[in-house]
């Protein structure tokens, strides 16, 4: 009995790691002030939706000195629960409520209404540059 169970254990741990090797990570471009910000989105619904709309232009501007937002052309419909994240550095973000893109530049407190979309992986420091910009974001291709 225990060896068809280990077997059987060992067979689910093979299935997930091919499962989790299958899947590709998605890579998204900010241009931001001629300079090149690259993002990895999360697998989820509301990222899968985010990811749709792109190509995308919108203005960023700071929210404080914790975060750059954009307001999207659409809500994002796949956004239709009200989870909370505690947000840290770097991290992409779409809040519920306004229907707003934000990226952290700073560790924030606990907020409801924020979905994460994804993480910020290269050039993070350019969006630390307080004012607003218009900003292009594409999908990489060729991952």
């Amino acid at each position: 009995m225990r060896t068809a169970i280990r077997t059987l254990f060992l067979l689910m741990l093979v299935f997930v790691a091919n499962v989790n090797a299958g899947e590709k990570t998605v890579k998204i471009q900010f241009n931001y002030h001629g300079k090149t910000v690259i993002g990895s989105l999360e697998d989820n619904p509301a990222s899968r939706e985010f990811l749709a709309m792109l190509p995308l232009t919108v203005k960023m501007e700071d929210y404080g000195a914790v975060e750059k937002v954009a307001w999207l052309p659409d809500k994002l419909n796949k956004a239709n629960t009200l989870p909370a994240i505690k947000p840290a550095t770097g991290d992409i973000a779409y809040y519920i409520p306004w229907g707003n893109l934000a990226i952290f530049r700073q560790d924030f407190r606990h907020s409801p209404g924020l979905i994460k979309l994804g993480r910020i992986d290269e050039g993070l420091a350019a969006l630390q540059q307080s004012g607003s910009a218009e900003v292009r974001i594409t999908r990489v291709e060729n991952q």
